[in-house]
């Protein structure tokens, strides 16, 4: 496990919920920059220590590997002068009840800074970087400053919802005989489990569930629109191929019971059995709102072949 320390005083709020880092891959000028290089380095469960606003706000786990990727649309509501591509690394990140300020712990902090490539000043005043790694004693100082709260985040594991039926199964075995790439086989397969890119890229788009309003990403299916077993390689991991859900509405979702028109109408299939929108106090004639051009061709696909009529 590597632990790392990342500063994101503009972009925490969208990272921290989205759940994932994103950065160019070199200055702006073309240069290399290391704290950007460093994306590259991370693997799955590695811990992440998020700082914004001198403290220390939040505690991460990645959950897979970098891919390149386009600039989220949600940081072209900040100023920035970064390039369209960089990199992508997906964490599931949970916000500290009790946030620290580094600067008020620079007796213990500072001597185990690195020497080079720190991520904040001996006096606990942030730099201007982005991903910078944590020595090893310089992580059990904050953890121990964190007072048990990185492990009780590390304690609850990476939640995974495993598809375990014998179709899925046998369409995962031959994806994985194929001549794609090993990371994209790796991706695909986390894919399939609602963690990774697929979800990190879908949570770009889609900030809760549409029908009950939910947010909390934990509580959340990140749920195929055309399904798993029709879709392509690029379309099992593509964003605009997915909506968050609470489990009960990607449970109707998924088999059909439910589905969207272009303009965001919930449509209910007469092969439901009474009561049970009733019972999950799902208004039959809720509109969840409208959707972009890339999910509706999904949205179409699964009207046509997914949807009970």
């Amino acid at each position: 496990m590597q632990h790392w320390w990342v500063n994101q005083n503009k972009t925490y709020s969208f990272e921290v919920h989205g759940g994932y880092m994103w950065s160019p891959k070199t200055n702006s000028n073309g240069a290399r920059n290391q704290f950007y290089e460093n994306m590259t380095g991370t693997n799955p469960g590695d811990v992440v220590f998020s700082f914004k606003d001198t403290y220390i706000k939040a505690v991460g786990i990645v959950t897979g590997f970098a891919e390149t990727s386009i600039k989220p649309l949600d940081f072209n509501s900040v100023e920035n002068p970064w390039s369209e591509e960089g990199w992508l690394v997906p964490v599931e990140f949970t916000a500290l009840e009790k946030p620290i300020r580094p600067k008020d712990h620079m007796d213990l902090i500072g001597p185990t800074l690195p020497e080079k490539y720190s991520p904040i000043q001996h006096n606990g005043n942030g730099l201007q970087v982005y991903l910078a790694s944590v020595p090893t004693n310089m992580a059990h100082v904050l953890s121990a400053l964190l007072d048990g709260q990185v492990e009780a985040i590390l304690g609850t594991g990476i939640e995974e919802e495993v598809l375990r039926d014998a179709e899925e199964d046998r369409h995962e075995a031959e994806l994985r005989s194929s001549d794609i790439t090993e990371t994209e086989k790796f991706q695909v397969s986390k894919a399939r489990l609602g963690m990774g890119l697929f979800k990190t890229r879908v949570r770009q788009i889609e900030k809760r569930c549409r029908v009950t309003g939910v947010s909390g990403i934990k509580h959340l299916t990140a749920s195929h629109i055309k399904p798993w077993r029709f879709s392509n390689s690029f379309e099992k991991l593509d964003g605009n191929n997915g909506l968050l859900l609470s489990p009960h509405v990607d449970h109707l979702f998924d088999r059909g019971y439910i589905s969207f028109t272009a303009n965001g109408s919930l449509l209910v299939s007469h092969q439901i059995t009474g009561g049970i929108l009733a019972a999950w106090n799902i208004d039959p004639h809720l509109n969840v709102g409208s959707f972009l051009p890339g999910q509706e061709t999904y949205l179409q696909f699964h009207r046509d072949n997914v949807f009970k009529r």
